[in-house]
Parts: C-alpha cells; sequence; structure tokens
C-alpha cells in the first residue's frame, strides 16, 4: 500500500494537469492585419478527445445562417410587414394614375297626360344610353375628366319630329383646389406610404442582420457549453478517482473519515454540475434549432466546428459610431417613419384650410336621329303635314359633340368652409404624431451610439480579459499542484484540495464566457453597422497603411 499511494498522488495531480490544463481558441481565422494573442494555447489530446466523442450532428456557422435566414420566424414576419407595406404603397401611387369609366342603362316609362301638347293619352318613352370617359387626379391636387354620352329615346309622341332622337355630349372638366386638397394636402398620403415602404425595407433588411447576430451568438454559446460539458466530465471523473484514493488512504490510516466524505461531497457536487451542464448544452442546441427551423437529422443535439475569433480589428470608438449612424438599420428605419409623420403632417395642415376650388368646362353638344312626319291640324283649313327626312346616326352626332358644332362652357369658383374642428383636429394629431416621430429618432440615435461604444468597450478589453482568463487557469493548475503536494505531504486537508479543484473548474467556465463574449460583441457591431464591422474598419487600415 504504501507504494500505492505516491501512485494515486501523481494520477490525481497529472491528471488534473494534463486533463484541464487552458484551452483555447481562435475562432476561425483572424481578420487581416489583427494580430494573433500570443496566450493562447493548443487544447491538450485528453480535451480533444472529450469533445470529440460528445454526441451530436456536426454544423457550421454558415450552414446554421444560412437555414436561419432560409426558414426563420422573424424574417417571414418581416417579409410580410414589408409586403404590405409595398401593397399600401402601390394602393396610394394607383390613386394618381387615370382611370377609365363606362356606363350602360336603358330605361322605359309610361306616363299618362292630360295636356293635347303631350302628343298622346299614354305617353310611352324608351331611353337608351352610354357614356364613359377618363377621370386623372394629378399629385398637385388637379383633377381632370374627360367624358362623351349618347342618349337615344323612342316616343309614341305625336308631336316628336325625331325617332328614335340622339342627343351626344361631351365635355373637358377641370377642378383645381386652391387651399384643401392643393399640393402636399393631395399627395400626403403617397409620400408617407412611400416612407413606410422604405421603413420596412429596412426592417427586413434588419432583421436579417439580427438573425444572423442571434445565430452567431447562439451558436459559440453551444461551442462554451461544449467546452464546459467537456472540462466537466474530464473533472466528475477525476473526482471518482480522488475518491477512491481518498478511501484507500482512509483505510490504511493516513487520513480521516472527513477527507472521504470531502470528496464523496466533492463527486456530488462535480456530478450535479455535470447534469446541469448537459441541461445547458441540450437548451443552447434546442434554441439554435428553432431559429434555424430544424433539428438535428439523427443525433439528440447539434455540435459545434471551429472557434470563435479569439481577436477583432481595433477601430476608434467615434469612428465605430459615425459608421454606425451612417448605416444602421434600425435608425434608418426611424427616419422613413420620421419621413411619413412629417408628410402626413404637412398634408393636414393643408387639408385644415377652407374648400376653394375652381372649376371649369368645355364641351359641345350634337343631335340626331330618324325624322318622322308631323300631322298638325291647326283648325280651319284641315291637317297639315310638316315633312322631316333627318337620318343622322351616332357617328354625325359625335361629330357634332367633337367640333363643338353646339359649344357649352362654363367656371366658377366653389367655396366649402366647414364649422366643426374635425380638420383641424386631424392637424393637431398628426402634428403630435411628428413630434413624436423625432423623438423617437433621437432615442434610437441616442440607444444606438450607447450600444456602439458598449460593444467597442466590450471588444477593447476582449483580448486583456482572456488573457487574464488564461492566467487565472495557469494559476489554479499551479494552485492544485501544490495543494496536491501538500495534500501528500499532511500539510494540506482533502477540503482544501477539493476547493482548489473547483476553483480551477470556474476558471476553465470562465475562459470559455471571455472567449464567447468577444464573439457576441463582435457579432453586434457587425449588426450594428449593417455589416461595415469590420469589413470597413479593415478597409480603412488597409488604405491608411498604403
Amino acid at each position: 500500500m504504501p507504494v500505492q499511494l505516491p501512485s494515486c498522488r501523481r494520477i490525481l495531480v497529472f491528471a488534473c494537469v494534463y486533463l484541464l490544463g487552458p484551452l483555447v481558441p481562435p475562432v476561425g481565422t483572424p481578420a487581416a492585419g489583427a494580430a494573433t494573442p500570443a496566450l493562447t494555447a493548443i487544447p491538450d489530446s485528453a480535451l480533444a478527445a472529450a469533445l470529440a466523442a460528445l454526441p451530436g450532428e456536426r454544423l457550421s456557422l454558415d450552414e446554421a445562417i444560412a437555414s436561419a435566414l432560409a426558414d426563420g420566424s422573424a424574417l417571414r414576419l418581416a417579409a410580410a410587414a414589408r409586403e404590405a407595406a409595398a401593397g399600401a404603397a402601390r394602393r396610394e401611387r394607383g390613386a394618381f394614375w387615370p382611370e377609365l369609366f363606362a356606363e350602360l342603362s336603358t330605361a322605359n316609362d309610361e306616363q299618362p297626360t292630360a295636356s293635347v301638347f303631350a302628343g298622346a293619352a299614354l305617353l310611352e318613352t324608351e331611353t337608351r344610353s352610354a357614356s364613359g370617359g377618363l377621370r386623372w387626379q394629378l399629385p398637385t391636387g388637379t383633377q381632370l375628366a374627360a367624358s362623351l354620352s349618347a342618349l337615344r329615346s323612342t316616343t309614341n309622341s305625336s308631336f316628336t319630329s325625331l325617332s328614335p332622337q340622339i342627343d351626344g355630349h361631351g365635355e373637358l372638366a377641370l377642378t383645381q383646389p386652391l387651399l384643401k386638397g392643393f399640393g402636399p394636402g393631395a399627395r400626403g398620403e403617397l409620400a408617407a406610404t412611400r416612407a413606410e415602404r422604405a421603413l420596412a425595407e429596412a426592417l427586413y433588411a434588419d432583421a436579417r442582420l439580427a438573425t444572423a447576430a442571434e445565430v452567431e451568438t447562439a451558436y459559440w454559446a453551444l461551442y462554451a457549453a461544449e467546452r464546459d460539458l467537456a472540462v466537466q466530465q474530464l473533472i466528475a471523473e477525476q473526482a471518482r478517482s480522488f475518491l477512491r484514493e481518498a478511501e484507500l488512504r482512509a483505510q490504511a490510516g493516513i487520513v480521516g473519515p472527513g477527507a472521504v466524505a470531502s470528496a464523496q461531497a466533492f463527486l456530488a457536487q462535480q456530478g450535479q454540475v455535470l447534469l446541469d451542464s448537459e441541461e445547458q448544452l441540450d437548451q443552447l442546441s434546442e434554441r439554435l434549432a428553432t431559429l434555424m427551423g430544424r433539428r438535428p437529422s439523427a443525433a439528440a443535439r447539434f455540435r459545434a466546428e471551429g472557434e470563435p475569433p479569439a481577436s477583432w480589428p481595433a477601430a476608434a470608438e467615434a469612428s465605430l459610431v459615425e459608421l454606425a449612424t451612417e448605416r444602421n438599420l434600425v435608425l434608418a428605419a426611424a427616419g422613413e417613419s420620421l419621413g411619413a409623420a412629417r408628410a402626413r403632417s404637412r398634408a393636414a395642415r393643408w387639408n385644415a384650410l377652407p374648400q376653394l376650388d375652381v372649376f371649369g368646362a368645355l364641351g359641345g353638344r350634337g343631335l340626331g336621329g330618324r325624322g318622322r312626319d308631323l300631322i298638325v291640324d291647326f283648325g280651319g283649313s284641315g291637317p297639315d303635314t310638316l315633312r322631316n327626312a333627318a337620318d343622322i346616326g351616332y357617328g354625325d352626332t359625335v361629330e357634332q359633340v367633337l367640333g363643338r358644332d353646339y359649344p357649352s362652357w362654363r367656371w366658377g369658383l366653389r367655396l366649402s368652409l366647414p364649422l366643426g374642428g374635425r380638420d383641424r383636429g386631424e392637424r393637431d394629431r398628426l402634428r403630435a404624431e411628428q413630434a413624436r416621430a423625432e423623438a423617437a429618432h433621437e432615442d434610437a440615435r441616442r440607444a444606438l451610439a450607447e450600444a456602439v461604444r458598449a460593444q467597442h468597450r466590450e471588444l477593447a478589453r476582449s483580448e486583456a480579459r482572456l488573457a487574464l482568463a488564461a492566467t487565472g487557469v495557469d494559476a489554479s493548475l499551479e494552485q492544485l499542484r501544490i495543494g496536491s503536494a501538500e495534500f501528500t505531504s499532511g500539510r494540506a486537508t482533502a477540503f482544501e484540495l477539493v476547493r482548489l479543484a473547483a476553483e480551477l473548474a470556474d476558471a476553465q467556465r470562465r475562459y470559455s464566457v471571455a472567449l464567447v463574449r468577444s464573439a457576441r460583441a463582435g457579432a453586434a457591431l457587425r449588426r450594428l453597422t449593417a455589416g461595415g464591422y469590420p469589413a470597413a474598419v479593415a478597409t480603412a487600415e488597409e488604405g491608411g497603411t498604403r
């Protein structure tokens, strides 16, 4: 037994140092011009083997983002909003396109009469009418209308010399608002819906960026959870080995029951942490599956490939804020919303004025039909017959109208002055909506600057955070090595050794968190700058170098 105890001690110390050594990252390829941190270390073979043994479907970051962009629920909602905004813009634009109109009708009327001049005791009249033309409202508020109508009437009145009779009428009319409905008052809703369409386009593009950033954050969180689970599996295995060694040392009388109890407590604690790590990994895999819209094909969970970037291109805080202000899509959407509110408010100011329109029309009339003889009895000399050989069809009647053989015209002013305050109330409401949109736009600008500065600080400290986390892992390993030596010589208790092993596990998890935080901050900056970071920063640096 005295020969076995040093062996167990060496196994515990060597295995902890060997299995729990600092691991790092760099995930992917560092950006061009970025320095590779000197603090990165090669993962040892034991941890690599533990990671490789984890079950799951391998998934690359590009595949995860592509799947989420193809079938993301947030994107479907944004796409539906974009289509709705496009439809509203088409609807308002259609209000200023010409409109063709036509109408056909027929009527029959029988009217008893008491006048000798009616031409019949029962006056029977049959009419057929046709009209058509074009209406057009211009963005200035001008209303144009060109119309042509024909009325064909047949009657049994003996005093009618044309039966059927064709009456034609054509007119070109214009109405021009001078106050309400003029200019901005007419096209305010069109300008607003155009701005809202641009708003929806910006929100859709931002939804794509947001989806990609959320997937990337979830992906690297999954990577960290895998690493923590692998580390926790190794620690749990070492806890079992430590318990066996403590039991052997207790049997030999070297340590008391307290050492065995401490080892048992440590094993139970690490077993619970192992279960929590597995559950956390499953939850992150489910989250990623929800974002992607699909589950792993055969395995229980997804597995991340590669490692997150350990460094990002440096950039001045002011330049990042300026870049985000120029390119951020949420801020652009807030600007379009403000534009829509301003267009409606400007239209409401005009439409709160009285209605004053100038109108006029030029037209012509035509008369046609088939003549018939009239028999008139003036008394004394007997009835006289008035001959009418006219036979004028629709074509000749239309020519009379278009040639203005019988011209007509009219013009005038039309005033409408509402006594209530409905239009003024709408003007005040939309003015307040504009003020609210201005405040929302300014708030979005300030929130954007705050978010960019926060993520910039996160990235600026990421390398120092990683270095400190790696130093913490190295220090924890050294503490555990020294503690194991002191435990062997009797200068440290099992409780102290358990505490040191737990601190090592915490140091490893802090390293994973530090690594993922920088990747999350980089993804957030990429979204806030609409893809401008790090591409625009790297390009600017290259240009400055040249």
